[in-house]
Order: C-alpha cells, then structure tokens, then sequence
C-alpha cells in the first residue's frame, strides 16, 4: 500500500490577522520513494569509516553550511574566509560578516546539544535561543536577539519578490506572531505523537516558521537551523546541515516554492505543501550522497598517506620524492610545475643537485601513480583525479 500520511490540520484564529492553517499537505505516495532511497542511504552512510574522517568532515560540513546560509541571506564571505571565521576566537571578530559566520556557528552547537538531549522537544524557548545566537551583536535598528516582531503603526514587514512568486504579508502584530509560534510548537507535537517521520515534520516546520516569520532579521538562518535540529534529533548527521548548502546552490527554487506552496493553499488544491517537501528530500538525497563520496575520498587519502610513509621506510622513495608529495597534498590545490621548481623548499630539497636528479625523482613518482601531471602542466597527489578536491 501507499505511503499514508495523517492530515492533521490545525487551524487558528488569530487576533488581526485572520485565520492562519498548519496542515501536512503531502502526498504519501509522492514522496514514498524518496524517503525509501534517503533510508537506504542514510544507512550506507552510517557504516561508512565515519571515525576515521569525523573531525575534518564536520569541520568541512559546517564551514560548507554556513557559507550556503549564509550567502543566501547576502553574506558576501567566500567559503575559505567562512571557515577562517568561524575559527576565530570571539575576540578577533573583525567586522559583521565574519560575525554572521561565528554566530552560525554558535546556532549549529545550541542545535547539536538540543539533538543530544534524551526526550527534547521544540519550543519557543529554543526557538529565542537559535535567534539570539544567530543576531548577536549584529545591528539593527528594529531586531533585538530573542524578541519576537511586533511592527509599530506606519511599518510594514513583506516576504518575497515577484521573480519568486510573489510577496507576502506576515503577521505585523506581536500577539498573533506568538500565538503563531506556539501553535507552530504544538502542531509540530501532535506529528510526532502520530508518527510522522522527521524527513516531512523538518521541512514542514521550517516552511511554517517561514510564513510567520516572527523575528525582523535572521528568519532564514533559524528557520534552516530549526530545520536542522528536527532531523538531528532523528538520527541524521552532517546531512541537516549540508542541506543549507544546497538551498543556495538552488536558490530560486527554494525561494519560488515557499510562495508556490502558499498560494497552493490558498487556492484550497490538494496537497499544497508536496513541492516543498519533495524539494527538500531531493536536497537530503543528494547532501547524503555527496558526504558519502567525500567519506570515502577522505579515507582514501588517509590510506594513500600511510602507503606513502611505508614506500618512504622501505626505501621505495627518497627522502626529496616524500617531501614533495607531501607538500601537494598539503597544499590543497595543484601545483603548477614551475612553480613548484620556484618554491623555497623545493629549491632547498635540491640545492646542490643536478636538474637530472629533479627530472628522475619526479618521474619516478608519475611511474609509481604518486604524482599525477595534468594537460595544464599542474601536479596532482596520486591519490585523486585532476579537478577533485583535495
């Protein structure tokens, strides 16, 4: 039988801005088979070396997420300035942008620690709190972390363009924006209570926090960091965040399908939420499948590295082939030939040599596949293909 899915509707009557409906909306049977396919690769992803790779993988995942979420909402970093960022000490913060970035990162720890809390549940006091992480120390002249919108008389808040379908009006009054969110929090606890799975609750959650839209700046960064925390709590690693970073790569889908399911609704047709949330579980597929390849490559560096080291201890290679393999993959990007020649420690590796002798080390390593040199005359690592990341 087809995928059934409750139709729990929860309909609320708010104090000026008329009634506002929380509703599954999704076709079981349409989004079945994805959910099929990200159960299975979720599961070849959690036996995959995971150890072995955890810390650089995270590292690269929450570098990757931020740079994503951040870009969709104007951030101008670059995804390496994110990363160095998103290191530095609180005190090195330089200006708002590498602030944006900390205090993501600051959010995805808050939403970690939620998913590792035995029986946690969403709230509106979490939802302060992701906010509060996400705005902090970051201007603005209505916005203070943690405090919901409440538009004064004159001041109008709009969502959207016309290029993504549209632009919409939010609730403006303060009580209808925490009305909203408490029954957001309810809402979301009666899918759980009836089995819901995490892969549709997430996404349906993050679409209705979108449509209250309950703070003045950073409603997007929360609303993914909400997102986010669901499927943690569930089970899901590195995928929640990873999927920030497909959002921006398709940007103008996202965009367009939050109004698209709006006006679905609005227009009584069956199902309006299937697009979101069939966009959503085409993005955790693919997150899913990118992590597992990048798992394996990271193994496979870690593999070629000790078989390099070995070939190193018995003799296989020299000392000056060693170094100059190492320093490729040290170096996170090809090396054009003669800048590596120009380089001060390859000119120190051979400084009272013959260029015969740097012509037979470096073709012995292309014989022995630990050095690959491409059309454009860079020199790759053996251990990956020309354009891969290292």
């Amino acid at each position: 039988m087809p995928l059934e899915l409750p139709e729990l509707t929860l309909r609320v009557d708010t104090a000026r801005n008329g009634p506002f409906a929380f509703q599954v909306g999704v076709d079981g049977a349409a989004v079945e088979t994805h959910l099929l396919r990200i159960g299975d690769a979720h599961q070849r992803f959690r036996v995959s070396p995971l150890a072995q790779v955890a810390n650089r993988l995270e590292k690269e995942v929450v570098a990757s997420s931020i740079f994503g979420t951040n870009s969709i909402e104007g951030g101008t970093l670059t995804e390496e300035e994110t990363g160095y960022a998103v290191d530095l000490p609180p005190a090195a913060v330089q200006d708002r942008e590498q602030r944006r970035a900390r205090n993501l990162s600051e959010a995805y720890k808050l939403s970690q620690q939620a998913a590792a809390t035995p029986d946690w549940q969403l709230d509106t006091d979490f939802i302060r709190q992701i906010h509060t992480a996400v705005t902090d120390q970051l201007p603005h002249e209505y916005d203070r972390p943690g405090s919901f919108r409440d538009n004064p008389k004159g001041i109008a808040t709009h969502v959207g363009d016309p290029a993504h379908g549209g632009r919409y009006k939010p609730p403006q009054y303060g009580g209808d924006v925490s009305l909203l969110l408490e029954q957001l929090v309810q809402w979301h606890r009666q899918l759980v209570d009836t089995q819901v799975p995490a892969l549709i609750r997430a996404p349906l959650v993050h679409y209705y926090y979108e449509l209250i839209h309950p703070f003045w700046d950073g409603n997007g960064r929360v609303g993914r960091v909400l997102e986010a925390t669901l499927l943690q709590c569930e089970g899901f690693r590195y995928a929640p965040f990873a999927q920030a970073r497909y959002y921006f790569e398709h940007i103008d889908r996202y965009f367009a399908l939050f109004n698209h399911s709006r006006k679905q609704a609005q227009k009584h047709l069956p199902y309006p939420n299937t697009d979101f949330v069939l966009f959503f579980l085409e993005g955790m597929l693919s997150s899913i499948h990118k992590l597992h390849d990048r798992v394996n490559h990271l193994v496979n560096l870690i593999l070629f590295k000790n078989d390099l080291k070995r070939r190193h201890d018995e003799k296989e290679i020299n000392a000056r082939q060693y170094a100059i393999v190492t320093q490729l993959m040290e170096a996170g990007a090809p090396a054009p030939l003669a800048s590596l020649r120009r380089a001060p420690w390859y000119l120190a590796l051979y400084a009272k040599l013959t260029d015969k002798t740097k012509q037979r080390d470096l073709s012995r390593l292309k014989q022995q596949g630990l050095v690959i040199q491409d059309e454009q005359n860079r020199l790759w690592p053996g251990c990956i293909e020309p354009n891969e990341k290292l």
